[in-house]
């Protein structure tokens, strides 16, 4: 479990395919703290240390969560936004995060406001997928608040702190990104869905 507060942005040094998985190198300076078998959120998606060396570690995304994030588009030299699992008994600084990304989104808009930026993000909502005004999303693994919700599409305000840094400050109209929607949330649309 993780609370979408970004520890730091990490680098992607190596991709390396094999039988449908992508094992992903990164450099990052949590890589000391890591242990084998940890639990690391990478642009919000939770994977698994499967090696360390030195101030690099891999993790390696199946064919399945290929399929459902942006890690497959990665290239070498690419950032990642990094966050390790949350401790317990430790403040939850943003909302509940599982790191299990629920679709992509392409970044609609970006308008520059006097110290602040407003992103828009365009997702398809056959996946019944909903976002609702003052609700809880995770984009790329960061936790917001939505400004504005409409069927297919809602906005954020990012701050200068949250801009500078992660990947935020990279993003242009078209760049693809990772949400996973409030899992509150979701439990009540599933079960309007049940009901219905």
């Amino acid at each position: 479990m993780f609370t979408g507060i970004i520890e730091t942005l990490g680098k992607v040094v190596k991709l390396e395919n094999e039988s449908g998985n992508l094992h992903i190198t990164v450099s990052s300076k949590i890589t000391p703290e890591l242990k084998i078998d940890q639990s690391v959120a990478h642009n919000g998606v939770c994977l698994t240390v499967v090696s360390i060396e030195g101030d690099m570690y891999t993790v390696t995304a199946i064919e399945e969560t290929l399929n459902k994030t942006n890690l497959g588009d990665l290239l070498v030299g690419d950032t990642v936004n990094l966050e390790r699992a949350m401790k317990l008994g430790a403040r939850l600084d943003g909302h509940i995060v599982q790191g299990h990304v629920d679709q992509t989104a392409n970044c609609a808009t970006i308008e520059e406001k006097d110290g602040s930026w407003i992103y828009t993000f365009a997702y398809d909502s056959a996946h019944n997928n909903v976002t609702i005004e003052k609700g809880s999303i995770t984009v790329d693994g960061v936790s917001l608040t939505v400004v504005d919700s409409k069927n297919d599409r809602f906005s954020v305000a990012i701050i200068p702190y949250t801009h500078e840094h992660t990947r935020f400050h990279s993003y242009k109209e078209g760049t693809q990104v990772n949400l996973e929607f409030d899992v509150i949330g979701k439990y009540v649309a599933r079960l309007l869905e049940i009901g219905q």
